[in-house]
C-alpha cells in the first residue's frame, strides 16, 4: 500500500507539472488567525547592523539621489548562514574618498554580524545602485555583481573570504549605464550563468535638465525628461568571460527605462523567460525561444500597461505562482496615484491585473512602491506580498497633501482565496513606521526557518527585521547543480504534503535592486512533512524524494537527490 500511495503521488506531481489543476485551489486555505502569530522585530542595532546610505545628494536634485540602494543575501563563506551586503552611493563631486563603500556584514551565528567590507576586498568607492548573486564559473562560491551609475562591477568569490575585482578580465568592462536591477539566469541552459543588466535612462551631470514642480525651485525629473536605454545581455562563455549577446538574442530596445527584473517561466515550457518592469514606458515580456533568442509579448500577455491601457511607474517585479495553479503570476509596485499591479496568469498567454480585487490596488494607491516580492513569511504555504515605500521627493506634501515622502511598509497576507490583507500594523511598531524605502531582501538569518527582512532607505539607514516566527512547519532546500550551473538558478521544484501542492523556481533578481537569498523555503502549515519533493533541473534532470519531514534544512544535489540535512533551530 505505501508503494501505490508513493505512486499515486508521483503521478499527482507529475500531471501537476504538466499545468493541470490537480487540486482545487479551495482544497488547503490558511486560517484566519495564521497571520496573527507574527512579529517582524527591529533588531539592527543589537545585530551590529550600522549601514547608512550616501545618496551623494548636495542640493542639485540629481536624478540618481533618489533611486536607493540594494541588499543582498549572500553565504559568501558557505558556512551555511547568511550574510548581508548592501550597496552604497557616493559624492557626484571629482573629489572621492569620502569613506561610504559598500559593506559586507559576516553573520556571526549568535544573532550578530560582523563588518568584513575591507577584509573582503569590497571597499570600493563608486556609485553603485543594485546587486545580484550568483556562481557565475561553477567553483561553489558565490559571487557579487553590482551593478552602478556608471561602470558595473564584478566580484569574484575566492573561497576564502575575499573577493576580487574580474571587470575588466570577464569581458564587462566599458559601458558605463545608470544600471539598476541585476539578475543571474542560465537563459540557454548550457550549465553557466548569464547576466541580464536593467539599465535605467541616459543621465549624466553634465546632461542633467532643470525640473521644477511649483515653478521656484528645481526638484527631481521624471525619466520621461530624458531617453531611455536598453536593458543588456551578458552571455557566459563558460570560460571566465562574458560577450554582448543582447541584439543577437532580441533584447535591444532604447525606449526601456528599466527597473526590476524578474526571471519566470510564464508558459511553462520549461525555459526560463524575462519579465521587466519600466518607468514611464512598457513593461516588457521576453519569451524565450529556445535558441539564444527571445521574442517580446507585454502587450499581447496584458502585462505592458494598466487595465484601462495606460503606461505607469514600474518599479519593484517579482513572478510567483501565489494561487497554486502551476502557473507564475506577475507583482509589479508602481508610482504613488496609481495601484500596485497583480498580472494573474491566465495559463493561455494572457495575464488579467486582478489587483483592486485581490485588495493589493485599492492599499497600495497612495504609496510609491520599490522593492516588492512574495514570500512565505508564516509559513502557511501561501505567498504573501511584502513592499518596500517611499516617495522620491522631499517637498511631495507640498505639491499633494495626501501623498508623503517617508511611507510605512506594506506587508500583504495571502488568505488563500485570491486575496490579501494589509497586517504591516500588526507586525510591531517599527516594521510599520514611516521610511524612505527602496531595496528590500529575505533569508533566515538565524535558521530557524523563518524569513527575516532586509530594508535599505534613501539616504538613511539600513534596517534588518528578524521574524519571530508562526508557529507552523517548514522546508527549506538548497540545490546544488553538476549538470545544471551550481546554484540550480532555473530549476524548479515541486513540493506536496497532503492535499497541498506548491511549486517555485529557483531564481535570481526580483524585487528592487536587491537580491534575496538562494534557498526555496516551502511553509507547510501544520503539516509535519511532505509527501514528494521532486526538482526538475535545467539539464532536464529530475530528482524525485518521498516522505520528507518538515522542519528541515536540507541540500539536493542533482542526480544524488539528499546530500545534506539538518534540523531548523525553531524557538
Amino acid at each position: 500500500m505505501k508503494w501505490v500511495r508513493f505512486a499515486l503521488l508521483l503521478v499527482l506531481s507529475w500531471t501537476y507539472f504538466a499545468g493541470q489543476r490537480v487540486l482545487a485551489q479551495s482544497a488547503v486555505q490558511p486560517t484566519s488567525a495564521t497571520s496573527g502569530k507574527v512579529r517582524f522585530e527591529d533588531i539592527t542595532r543589537t545585530a551590529g547592523i550600522h549601514f547608512k546610505h550616501n545618496n551623494g545628494a548636495t542640493g542639485k536634485k540629481y536624478l540618481p539621489e533618489t533611486m536607493g540602494p540594494g541588499v543582498a543575501f549572500i553565504d559568501y563563506d558557505n558556512d551555511g548562514w547568511q550574510d548581508l551586503f548592501f550597496v552604497n552611493g557616493t559624492s557626484f563631486s571629482a573629489q572621492r574618498g569620502h569613506g561610504t563603500t559598500p559593506a559586507l556584514y559576516h553573520n556571526n551565528h549568535d544573532g550578530t554580524f560582523t563588518d568584513v567590507t575591507r577584509k573582503a576586498g569590497l571597499a570600493i568607492d563608486t556609485f553603485g545602485m543594485g546587486v545580484a548573486v550568483g556562481d557565475f564559473d561553477n567553483d561553489g562560491f558565490d559571487d557579487l555583481f553590482m551593478t552602478s551609475m556608471g561602470q558595473s562591477h564584478l566580484f569574484h568569490n575566492n573561497g576564502n573570504g575575499t573577493f576580487t575585482d574580474v571587470t575588466k578580465k570577464a569581458g564587462l568592462w566599458g559601458p558605463t549605464e545608470f544600471s539598476t536591477t541585476a539578475a543571474w539566469v542560465d537563459y540557454d541552459r548550457d550549465g553557466y550563468l548569464d547576466l541580464v543588466v536593467a539599465n535605467y535612462v541616459q543621465w549624466s551631470q553634465q546632461a542633467d535638465l532643470y525640473c521644477t514642480l511649483d515653478g521656484k525651485t528645481k526638484s527631481y525629473c521624471t525619466p520621461e525628461s530624458y531617453h531611455g536605454v536598453s536593458v543588456r545581455l551578458w552571455h557566459n562563455r563558460g570560460d571566465g568571460t562574458f560577450e554582448d549577446a543582447t541584439q543577437r538574442a532580441g533584447l535591444g530596445d532604447n525606449s526601456s527605462k528599466s527597473m526590476g527584473i524578474a526571471v519566470l517561466d510564464a508558459n511553462q515550457d520549461g525555459w526560463p523567460d524575462l519579465a521587466i518592469s519600466n518607468d514611464t514606458q512598457p513593461n516588457k515580456l521576453y519569451l524565450n525561444n529556445r535558441n539564444g533568442t527571445f521574442t517580446e509579448k507585454a502587450v499581447s500577455a496584458g502585462i505592458a500597461y494598466s487595465e484601462d491601457g495606460v503606461v505607469r511607474a514600474g518599479m519593484g517585479i517579482d513572478a510567483v505562482d501565489y494561487d497554486h495553479s502551476g502557473y507564475p503570476s506577475i507583482l509589479i509596485s508602481n508610482f504613488s496615484n496609481q495601484m500596485m499591479a497583480l498580472y494573474h496568469n491566465e495559463q493561455n498567454g494572457l495575464f488579467v491585473d486582478v489587483a483592486a480585487q485581490s485588495q493589493l490596488g485599492p492599499s497600495s494607491l497612495l504609496t510609491l512602491g520599490f522593492a516588492c516580492f512574495f514570500f512565505d513569511y508564516d509559513l502557511d504555504g501561501w505567498p504573501d506580498v511584502y513592499v518596500a515605500n517611499g516617495h522620491i521627493d522631499p517637498d511631495i506634501e507640498r505639491i499633494q497633501k495626501t501623498v508623503h515622502y517617508a511611507e510605512p511598509a506594506h506587508l500583504f497576507h495571502n488568505t488563500g482565496n485570491g486575496e490579501f490583507r494589509n497586517v504591516a500594523s500588526e507586525m510591531g511598531s517599527s516594521f510599520a513606521a514611516a521610511r524612505v524605502g527602496r531595496g528590500a531582501a529575505y533569508g533566515d538569518i538565524n535558521n530557524d526557518g523563518s524569513l527575516d527582512l532586509a530594508v535599505t532607505t534613501n539616504g538613511g539607514p539600513a534596517i534588518l527585521f528578524r521574524n519571530t516566527g508562526a508557529g507552523n512547519h517548514g522546508l527549506r532546500i538548497k540545490l546544488v547543480g553538476t549538470k545544471s550551473n551550481r546554484d540550480g538558478i532555473g530549476a524548479v521544484v515541486f513540493v506536496q504534503s497532503g492535499k497541498m501542492a506548491q511549486k517555485s523556481m529557483m531564481r535570481s533578481g526580483s524585487s528592487y535592486l536587491s537580491s534575496s537569498e538562494l534557498l526555496l523555503t516551502f511553509g507547510l502549515g501544520q503539516a509535519t512533512k511532505a509527501d514528494v519533493v521532486e526538482v526538475h533541473w535545467p539539464s532536464g534532470a529530475v530528482d524525485r524524494l518521498a516522505n520528507i519531514d518538515g522542519d528541515q534544512f536540507m541540500t539536493i544535489r542533482e542526480g544524488s537527490g539528499i546530500v545534506a540535512r539538518e534540523p531548523l533551530r525553531k524557538h
